[in-house]
């Protein structure tokens, strides 16, 4: 499929006219390879980097295509012009370009290229026509042109002029030739078939030799350039005297061929030509006229025969025809000429030259048949047969080679490629063209076949065994697996690792671990055959590709029996707490059976094979033992004269290498009753061995109880010296001790829940809000009893000095301060011995009886007096109280808002207002208190008797019913 178009991208002026820039584009596709083509028509002579065309607009490209498929230009081995800009996509200059050097006198003048783009490969072959420009002159290859002309000639006499060489084509080459004026020539043009031009004076009027023996003319060449040039050649004529026959071509076109490479003189034709004068002016001598170019060097005429032979070397593929002119000139000086055209032969003397566009190497081995491998040009400078090639490789190879384009060859692979049978190969591409006899061409291509990670490794076996003795030391090697990877590099590169199994519910790394880089395995512990006789584990090797391959392998590690175990006597049993005795009646026979001695051993094969010796004996000729059964038995009659108590040490051996063995002592009794040998071992001497291990044992404890209780002791002591330096600080403090012993008061009502009324002592300090409140003993000495019927008076049942006697109560405490003591009136509230008489009629601050919440109130205002003020110290204070189910929070007062102080009037609140109202209150309670002094002389009432408890009430009651 192919269409072609014409692209104007702008418009260039030059000296003559305007050229317009085209553009030809064709698009071929053949098989998988896109090929397009493009003409491009430029001036010649234009600077380096000047604009030929947008290649990627014109093809259709993407610019990231062409920097991707890494695009660029093919020239072969002729110079490369031009330059490819493939981050704009422009094809520009890159070298001047000389039409006339590069195409000569051919047009039209273009060279070709091609454009090659890779992944997937693209082949666009660009054409650039090189347009002329008028920058040469026409110019006579002489300056002076000598004519001898006889007077003699006629009318009509022609006289070829030497030509004039432009080396520019079309409209800047020569067009047209000049003569200065005069009366006796006129000048006439002719064009040659190749479109040159040549000129001859025309005799128009005879030459009179005594009027003008000598004329001197001017020839000037003009060309059609803009603006025009022109050259110029003197032109001297002498007049002869008459020569009226001018020499006569017998051909006006000689043609002949000449073989390529034909050797110097190798004859090619003659030319001939008549003169119908006789005597000097019919002798003919030939010349070559206007040769172009290196002709001159190629071939030679005798200038007496005519004979034209080779005195160069001819190229075909340089010129494949050569056209000359030939003149024949008398000695009269009249002259002929004539065309001889000279055809080239081609021979086959040009191989066939490869040139690699693309070689991809190293081809991955998993890459799919069909693959394209390499792309090649191959060009043959010969022409038809001679130029025509075919393109082969070795058939034994895995490859194909297809014909993309012309000239163009495609290298595929023809099947999938494996790596480890065949790493890498030689492709050997011969190119032979058709000729006689034909020539042929090879390169080698270096193909390299990368690896894919397409083999696992693979092991020596299927599965190993190993022979471990036990008793090994930790980090012996014991075995090593091996195992090989077909695949290079990192895909062969192998790690050995253990598959996570287990062996009687253990990982198998806490038996065995292997090294990941050379498969040698190492036992983690020692092993006891008593415990495992074989150990079965999977070793995985795995590969480094992406993905890894791996292979596994079962390897069994059987455990061999050392001699580690010394027998192990059952029976008899040893003990040391009791005596054990076999009893042989005095009537025993020969051979009589007294016991078995049992063992065992924990090895096996011959280390477990056991064998009975008899060590001591108190008689040697009473007893043996059995070599391989342990059996004792009697070796002679038993009689009177043998001893009661007889003890047999019995050396139980193995057959290991060295052999191990025990020791156990046997006691017999030679008796025929039991009393009689309980006679007889009452002072049997007892030489049991002592267990060192027990002692050991014993001691260790002893150590550790020791150490325990000396722990316990320095513990207890630092205790005591803390609490005691606690005290210490206590007591040096500036902060009162304030003793508080609230009253008790009775249940008049009889509703209490308490049989019993108890007092407890409650220790608090001034960080008591973080702590809890611990209750020490009933403290029944410090309860005071109140008279029911009493109204106002109470006394303390224990001075305060008791108080401060106390166990939990500091030492040595300082009374409180004078500013704390006042006198039983000054005491507020029921604490005071004699209150005013509003106390005796419960109109008192303290009510009597006072309600549970003032109870409450009371009590909590004394053990919260740390958080309203920072001068006091921790204190005791006996209180008891009861509570009764009527109680409920919502009787409680606020008891934050005032606080007591006791033994003080002092009132502590936590505002101003409350404090001046509490200050005013105290007052008036003083004054009354002063003035009901005089009254204190009045007969003093009866002692407070007990209040009743819930619990005496109910005794009375009792009593009553009884």
């Amino acid at each position: 499929m192919a269409f072609e178009g014409f692209l104007q991208p702008k418009c260039l002026k030059w000296r003559l006219c305007g050229l317009r820039w085209q553009v030809l584009v064709f698009l071929l596709y053949f098989i998988h390879i896109i090929s397009g083509q493009i003409r491009y028509s430029i001036p010649e002579e234009m600077k380096k980097g000047s604009l030929i065309g947008n290649v990627a607009q014109d093809l259709g490209l993407d610019l990231k295509r062409l920097r991707v498929g890494r695009a660029r230009i093919v020239t072969g081995e002729s110079i490369q012009y031009t330059e490819l800009k493939t981050d704009k996509g422009i094809l520009v200059v890159s070298e001047r370009i000389d039409r006339e050097q590069l195409c000569g006198d051919v047009t039209p003048c273009s060279f070709s290229f091609e454009i090659i783009l890779e992944n997937p490969i693209e082949l666009h072959r660009i054409t650039v026509e090189i347009l002329d420009v008028n920058d040469h002159a026409p110019a006579f290859p002489i300056k002076d042109v000598q004519f001898e002309i006889s007077e003699s000639a006629t009318v009509g006499a022609r006289f070829l002029l030497e030509s004039a060489v432009d080396p520019d084509v079309t409209l800047n080459a020569l067009q047209n030739y000049m003569l200065t004026p005069n009366h006796n020539f006129v000048l006439k043009q002719h064009t040659n078939p190749d479109g040159s031009k040549y000129a001859e004076m025309v005799l128009q009027k005879p030459l009179d030799r005594e009027e003008h023996p000598h004329l001197s003319l001017k020839l000037v060449a003009v060309d059609g350039g803009n603006p025009q040039k022109s050259g110029t050649v003197n032109i001297e004529i002498n007049v002869l005297d008459a020569n009226d026959n001018a020499p006569v071509f017998n051909q006006s076109v000689y043609r002949a061929t000449v073989m390529e490479k034909a050797p110097t003189g190798t004859y090619i034709t003659t030319v001939n030509a008549s003169d119908a004068d006789s005597g000097s002016y019919g002798h003919i001598s030939y010349y070559f006229s206007k040769l172009k170019g290196n002709i001159v060097d190629i071939f030679t005429i005798d200038m007496s025969t005519g004979s034209i032979s080779v005195s160069g070397q001819i190229d075909y593929e340089k010129d494949k025809k050569y056209e000359v002119r030939v003149e024949a000139k008398d000695q009269g000086g009249l002259t002929d000429s004539s065309k001889v055209v000279i055809e080239v032969l081609d021979i086959n003397d040009n191989a066939p030259v490869i040139n690699v566009m693309s070689f991809s190497s190293p081809v991955s081995e998993d890459a799919p048949p069909g693959t394209t491998v390499a792309v090649i040009n191959v060009k043959d400078a010969d022409s038809e047969r001679n130029g025509q090639i075919t393109c082969s490789i070795d058939t034994n190879l895995p490859f194909k080679i297809k014909s993309s384009l012309s000239s163009y060859y495609t290298l595929m692979s023809d099947i999938g490629f494996d790596r480890e049978t065949t790493p890498e190969y030689n492709i050997t591409i011969t190119a032979t063209d058709s000729g006689s006899p034909p020539l042929s061409s090879a390169r080698t291509l270096h193909l390299r076949i990368s690896d894919v990670n397409d083999n696992a490794p693979l092991f020596d076996k299927g599965t190993y065994s190993a022979y471990v003795t036990e008793n090994n030391f930790p980090g012996m090697s014991i075995f090593t697996v091996s195992a090989r990877d077909s695949d290079w590099n990192q895909n062969a590169r192998i790690s050995y690792l253990l598959e996570d199994t287990q062996i009687s519910g253990t990982p198998v790394s806490t038996y065995i671990s292997i090294n990941s880089e050379t498969g040698v395995l190492h036992a983690v512990r020692s092993f006891d055959y008593e415990q495992i006789k074989q150990l079965t584990l999977v070793v995985k090797a795995q590969d480094g590709g992406s993905p890894p391959l791996s292979s596994n392998v079962s390897v069994n590690f059987f455990i061999q029996d050392q001699n580690d175990n010394a027998p192990q006597v059952l029976y008899p049993v040893q003990t040391s707490s009791s005596l054990v005795a076999e009893m042989v009646p005095r009537s025993a026979d020969v051979g009589y059976l007294v016991t078995k001695v049992v063992a065992v051993d924990m090895d096996s094969g011959q280390n477990s094979w056991l064998s009975y010796k008899l060590q001591k004996a108190t008689d040697r000729a009473l007893f043996e033992v059995g070599l391989q059964n342990g059996e004792i038995r009697t070796i002679r009659q038993v009689n009177d004269k043998d001893a009661v108590k007889q003890r047999l040490t019995v050396v139980v051996e193995d057959n290991g290498q060295p052999s191990r063995s025990a020791t156990v002592n046997v006691n017999v009794a030679v008796a025929d009753s039991f009393p009689e040998v309980l006679s007889e071992f009452t002072d049997f001497t007892n030489d049991k061995e002592y267990n060192d291990n027990l002692t050991f044992y014993l001691v260790l404890a002893l150590a550790v109880v020791s150490f325990m209780f000396i722990t316990c002791l320095v513990v207890i002591i630092s205790v005591k010296i803390y609490r005691w330096r606690q005290s210490r600080i206590l007591y040096h403090s500036n902060l009162p001790v304030i003793p508080y012993y609230p009253p008790r008061y009775a249940d008049t009502l009889g509703t209490g829940t308490l049989q019993h009324v108890y007092n407890y002592e409650v220790c608090r300090t001034t960080d008591s809000r973080k702590s809890d409140c611990q209750f020490a003993r009933p403290c029944s000495q410090n309860v005071l009893i109140m008279d029911p019927s009493s109204t106002g008076t109470m006394q303390r049942m224990q001075s305060e000095q008791n108080i401060l006697d106390e166990p939990d109560s500091p030492l040595e405490q300082k009374p409180p301060n004078a500013d704390w003591r006042f006198t039983q009136g000054q005491r507020p509230g029921p604490s005071g011995a004699g209150g005013p008489p509003e106390m005796a009629m419960g109109t008192g601050p303290w009510p009597n009886p006072p309600t549970e919440a003032e109870q409450l109130q009371a009590l909590m205002a004394a053990a919260n007096v740390s958080e309203a003020t920072a001068t006091l110290g921790p204190g005791t204070m006996g209180l008891s109280t009861r509570y009764s189910p009527q109680f409920t929070l919502q009787h409680v007062p606020d008891y934050r808002q005032n606080v007591y102080i006791p033994g003080s009037t002092a009132t502590l609140t936590s505002n101003p207002q409350q404090q001046q109202q509490q200050q005013q209150q105290q007052m008036a309670a003083q004054h009354q208190a002063l003035q009901a002094q005089p009254s204190e002389a009045a007969p003093q009432p009866e002692p407070p008797k007990a209040a009743q408890t819930p619990a005496s009430k109910k005794k009375s009651t009792k009593k009553e019913k009884k």
